[in-house]
């Protein structure tokens, strides 16, 4: 059985530029959140709010390559990587929860404007706008774009610039005019940027913790391809895909020809599934009598049974 997962996390080495980008992120989002308070700003709050967000995805990326180092032991066979995907959706509850209170201090402030210092919310902002571009400058070097929560933290980071934008577009207004509202306006429009990202991020990281089949694996597909594909394969049933971390992994049942090699057929199955699906991490079970019993349809596909069918018999004739 092949164990190797489809994804290479970062070295030790590469990853100090992870470290680097957590760490300026967090920094300055806290440096916003203070000067959000201080100058009475809420898009500063907003963007901080915003910043977390790339923080939390940061955060995440690491817990994944320090946990993808710890081996599995007889208490914890798959390892500790569920960790990320626990961290990744307490992150989005409690972002949807900043979100929330920032929508609810705007519209306080729509019927009672606050007073907002200028200067010194475009100098945060300015700050803050540079620091994104620093930690996604860090972020598109080395070893680490090539993990997927690395590149999901990008993302993050390059919307959180149209924060930063957002942010010290309204500072510059404050000072040239004098027309506060546009504070509260801008931080609405910011926290749609958390809520799109949050919403999302809390879907996917709930689908995984209910060990839901990842959803670039289609298993009808996948079913109709190990049949259509491997001349021995009559039909696959009892179909188990579920992630831990990054990486994927499956369990299933083989309705095969016996073949003349047992241990070249399942290498061949394990290498497809490999190769076209990214499943690293899969269990065969191979059977040579038709499966009859009442739960033999479990993630069993009409169509799937139709092209094995006839499959089969082609099988037969050769």
């Amino acid at each position: 059985m092949s164990e190797t997962p489809h994804v290479h996390l970062p070295k030790n080495s590469n990853s100090k530029r992870l470290l680097t980008a957590f760490l300026v992120t967090a920094g300055f989002m806290v440096a916003e959140a203070i000067g959000g308070l201080l100058s009475g700003s809420l898009a500063l709050l907003a963007d901080a709010g915003h910043m977390l967000t790339d923080a939390a995805a940061l955060l995440v990326a690491l817990m994944a390559v320090h946990f993808s180092q710890r081996k599995p032991n007889a208490r914890h066979t798959f390892g500790y990587l569920r960790l990320t995907t626990l961290a990744a959706f307490l992150n989005a509850a409690a972002l949807l929860a900043i979100v929330i209170f920032i929508l609810w201090e705007a519209i306080r402030r729509f019927f009672e404007p606050q007073p907002v210092m200028g200067t010194p919310m475009l100098i945060i902002a300015v700050a803050g706008l540079l620091a994104n571009l620093f930690a996604f400058w860090l972020l598109h070097r080395g070893n680490e774009e090539k993990n997927i929560n690395v590149r999901a933290a990008a993302l993050h980071v390059l919307g959180d610039l149209l924060g930063s934008v957002g942010a010290i577009a309204a500072a510059i207004v404050i000072l040239t005019t004098g027309w506060t509202p546009i504070d509260p306006i801008l931080s609405v429009l910011v926290s749609c940027l958390v809520v799109r990202s949050a919403w999302r991020l809390l879907k996917e990281s709930f689908h995984e913790l209910l060990e839901g089949t990842p959803q670039e694996v289609d298993i009808v597909k996948l079913q109709k391809d190990l049949c259509l594909n491997i001349a021995e394969v009559r039909n696959i049933h009892h179909v188990h895909v579920w992630q831990i971390g990054e990486q994927k992994l499956m369990t299933l049942h083989a309705q095969v020809i016996p073949p003349h090699d047992h241990d070249g057929l399942l290498r061949r199955i394990e290498a497809y599934l490999l190769k076209h699906y990214q499943i690293g991490h899969v269990t065969i079970q191979m059977e040579y009598q038709h499966c009859d019993t009442p739960d033999c349809g479990i993630n069993r596909a009409p169509e799937a049974s139709e092209h094995t069918h006839s499959h089969s018999h082609l099988g037969h004739h050769h």
